[in-house]
């Protein structure tokens, strides 16, 4: 429904809500609160969040959301600096009975914070149901300070004790970082597991997501428990890397000697200038209220935190795990490109297959009998046990022999991944063969120059790469999520990772288990094949 009140120095000039989300015409772009009733339920900004759509800005509904939505309800957007509505609008929304309320099952408010993820917010809570959090952040605080390190409260807790002199109302968890004495990041992660051994003698239950990164769990009611992160940080050439999303210039008395702060009723431990981490954290605008911040970590920075604490993990194959949830298998037989990569090849060779799924191409390439030995290489571990179930019943039939085929993890975008693969496999015996079906399409632009670098050493005493990528989109890639790559600009990665391309075939050849029927009879080729190698 449309809006019913609107302030007339307003930056939003109308509000339309119905079940797809809000419609909002307005000027510039701007932190939004979505209120509904009185309760703050999320945030966003109006141009950055929101899609044009006939002349204004589309908000949908978060999925997580949508099944609170049915009955009257009253939806505000409101400034989130000092709280004052710019427009209302009433609405109705799913079956129409009742009023919405966004409540958890026993009759909580919820809220949704930065990362649009449900939460009871630390607005909608009590004194009394916050004190278990805020008698833990005592606890772990003084535990670390006895562990030998010197914590302080860091990202949105430190900006609510500096800016608010409390918990931020948005937020719905706290978080102590410290910086390490340590200059190189295995001595800081020795350090990271003798804290954690530290909390768990005191009762606490902890999670470990990265090497330098720790949540601690405390239980809030019956039922609910709140986390409570512990970053770790170090100095090094003049840069604080603080774990979750730091990496910034910063002098040592910044951080010491440590101040105090208020956090509602207590007194925390903060930097000796908790402005400049503040900046580092949000940036120069860190006073200006919020609650749909994103942080925008440089690329440099991020590989610097995965390379060095987040182990082999990078690539998001929690991505990867819930989009194949949801699809169908990639394929039900062997490639035609196995078959014509074989046939090139000459006998004792050995295969390595990186990218090799749920291995059907391995089993092949294995029954064929002429390989020496055929390696089969993947990041997805869900696939890579299904090719081991797959290997071991072509085995127990007599179809293959077992000591000749190996099934190894591989992350082409970690390089340490990738240095101890070539280092294994250029041990093997034979000319080597890699074969590379769908994997360059489906990687980025560092993963692709990893992959070229393993080819390189693995194929330049006599082996080939067989290559297949796409390079027109057709639906099925685009189901796949593969990325059609330009055929020149794929000729000169290779070219400058020293590769020749002996061969090369365009062909709309359609794929068992990536073929799609629209697909069939396509005007222009859309796979090519290239034959790839490396001299000395």
């Amino acid at each position: 429904m449309a809006a019913t009140d609107r302030r007339p120095d307003a930056p939003i000039s109308a509000l339309v809500v119905d079940d797809d989300g809000l419609r909002i015409e307005g000027r510039g772009d701007f932190a939004v609160n979505v209120v509904f009733g009185e309760q703050r339920v999320l945030s966003f900004w109006l141009e950055r969040d929101t899609v044009a759509r006939d002349g204004t800005r589309f908000f949908a509904w978060p999925a997580q959301l949508k099944r609170f939505l049915n009955g009257a309800v009253t939806v505000s957007l409101r400034s989130p600096v000092d709280g004052s509505t710019w427009i209302s609008a009433d609405a109705v929304l799913g079956d129409g009975q009742g009023v919405v309320a966004v409540v958890d099952g026993q009759g909580r408010p919820l809220g949704m914070d930065k990362s649009m993820k449900l939460h009871r917010l630390f607005g909608d809570s009590d004194r009394t149901a916050m004190e278990p959090l805020a008698a833990a952040l005592d606890d772990v605080l003084a535990a670390l300070e006895r562990a030998g390190v010197q914590p302080f409260v860091a990202y949105g807790t430190l900006l609510g004790a500096v800016r608010d002199g409390d918990f931020i109302g948005h937020d719905s968890d706290a978080d102590i970082g410290y910086v390490s004495q340590h200059a190189h990041p295995v001595d800081a992660i020795r350090e990271s597991f003798a804290l954690q051994r530290r909390l768990l003698a005191m009762g606490y239950r902890v999670q470990r997501y990265s090497g330098l990164g720790l949540k601690v769990l405390v239980r809030e009611g019956e039922s609910s428990w709140r986390g409570l992160d512990v970053f770790g940080g170090f100095l090094r050439d003049d840069m604080l890397y603080l774990m979750g999303e730091v990496g910034h210039p910063f002098r040592s008395e910044w951080l010491h000697p440590r101040g105090t702060a208020r956090l509602g009723e207590r007194e925390v431990p903060v930097p000796a200038q908790p402005e400049h981490l503040l900046e580092a954290m949000y940036g120069p605008s860190w006073r200006v209220p919020d609650p749909a911040y994103k942080f925008t970590t440089l690329v440099s920075t991020q590989r610097r935190l995965d390379g060095w604490f987040r182990g082999l993990r990078t690539g998001l194959e929690v991505r990867w795990r819930r989009f194949r949830a949801r699809s169908e298998p990639v394929a039900t037989a062997p490639s035609t490109f196995a078959a014509w990569a074989h046939a090139q090849s000459p006998a004792g060779a050995c295969f390595v297959d990186v990218g090799c799924g749920r291995g059907l191409d391995v089993v092949w390439l294995a029954e064929r009998g002429d390989a020496a030995r055929v390696v089969g290489l993947d990041y997805f571990a869900p696939d890579l046990r299904l090719a081991e179930r797959g290997v071991g019943a072509a085995a127990g039939e007599g179809r293959v022999v077992r000591d000749r085929v190996e099934l190894t993890w591989l992350n082409l975008a970690e390089i340490r991944s990738v240095m101890e693969t070539i280092a294994r496999l250029s041990r093997t015996p034979g000319p080597r063969v890699v074969l590379a079906h769908h994997v360059l399409d489906a990687t980025e632009a560092h993963a692709r120059r990893n992959f070229l670098r393993l080819a390189r050493v693995l194929t330049r005493e006599g082996g080939r790469c067989f290559l297949q990528v796409q390079v027109a989109p057709t639906a099925r890639s685009r189901a796949w999520r593969l990325r059609a790559l330009d055929r020149d600009e794929l000729a000169a990665l290779i070219a400058a990772a020293g590769g020749t391309i002996e061969h090369e075939l365009l062909t709309s050849e359609l794929e068992v288990g990536l073929a799609d029927p629209e697909d069939e009879g396509a005007a222009a080729p859309a796979i090519m094949r290239m034959v790839v190698s490396w001299h000395r």
